[in-house]
């Protein structure tokens, strides 16, 4: 609703199963609301109708939900703009890109971390630096005991921990090095995941957690329950600020139609997907720093 403002653009409607949603006063109260899809379908057809369609449809739905939401908006005639992971399974892309080549409205993926500054400048770095660079990632976000029995917390659903908080970092490494090789996985738990890597131009040992308990000592000790550390090439990459603006800017880049894609997309869904459906194996020599804790 942020980006919408921000970008001089009106919300007419909105649709969540939780009628608890007085944020929207913020931004637009004048918005018809729904908590039920199929009210919500009506309304959007009635619209169209007489006129008065949508252009665009943004989806913040749990993940398992994108592929049906995102033929809804097609099938209104609407761009439809919709968070990662676009869909859990790699080969529902092919049907989508069938659907949008059918008719005259795109699928935009939200991959913010491809407008921040600091990692334009990255990806500008690497793009011709030469051999193999070494990259360790490490995020923890602590998640209570609702995590789990959410939609967050079924497979199923959100396609576990890799897809869930891994997504990101997959895009925004695979926009920096290329293309995947090769892909090991050390860990695969509901509360943590670790693994290896390999792209065109990178070694990338990777750890994500949502348990606390994961949290180094500094952190803990400081009453942090998030910790996030990436270093390429040993040095420390930091890209925390500007984060609240990446939104709006995706939006804005978006609308002037240059916003990525289904392609764009693809390559961390198909990395997530392989990580979800790999057999763990031992690499003590291979394996990130932090699963010796574990």
């Amino acid at each position: 609703m942020k980006a919408i403002k921000e970008t001089g653009h009106v919300l007419t409607a909105a649709l969540d199963p939780s009628d608890s949603v007085g944020v929207i006063d913020s931004y637009f109260p004048d918005a018809s609301f729904f908590t039920e899809f199929e009210r919500f379908d009506r309304h959007a057809e009635k619209e169209r109708r007489r006129g008065a369609g949508m252009d665009y449809v943004a989806i913040c739905s749990p993940n398992y939900l994108h592929d049906a939401h995102i033929r809804f908006a097609l099938r209104n005639h609407a761009h439809a703009i919709c968070e990662k992971p676009l869909v859990l399974n790699s080969w529902n892309l092919d049907a989508l890109s069938e659907l949008e080549q059918e008719g005259s409205r795109r699928i935009y993926a939200l991959l913010q971390l491809r407008v921040h500054p600091a990692i334009v400048a990255l990806r500008e770095r690497y793009r011709d630096a030469p051999g193999i660079t070494e990259v360790d990632v490490a995020y923890i976000t602590s998640r209570g005991r609702w995590y789990h029995r959410s939609w967050k917390g079924d497979v199923s659903k959100s396609g576990g921990i890799a897809t869930n908080i891994g997504v990101h970092f997959f895009d925004m490494l695979g926009w920096i090095f290329g293309e995947q090789r090769e892909s090991e996985v050390h860990v695969h738990r509901p509360d943590c995941a670790a693994g290896l890597l390999h792209l065109e131009r990178a070694r990338v040992r990777w750890f994500l957690s949502v348990n606390e308990e994961h949290l180094p000592e500094e952190p803990r000790r400081n009453g942090q329950r998030t910790y996030r550390s990436i270093t390429m090439g040993g040095e420390e990459v930091e890209f925390s600020e500007r984060m609240t603006d990446l939104h709006t800017e995706s939006y804005r880049e978006i609308l002037a139609g240059r916003g990525f894609g289904v392609k764009d997309a693809r390559q961390s869904i198909e990395i997530a997907q392989g990580i979800r459906n790999a057999t763990p194996v031992r690499a003590p020599d291979r394996q990130h720093p932090f699963c010796a804790s574990l």
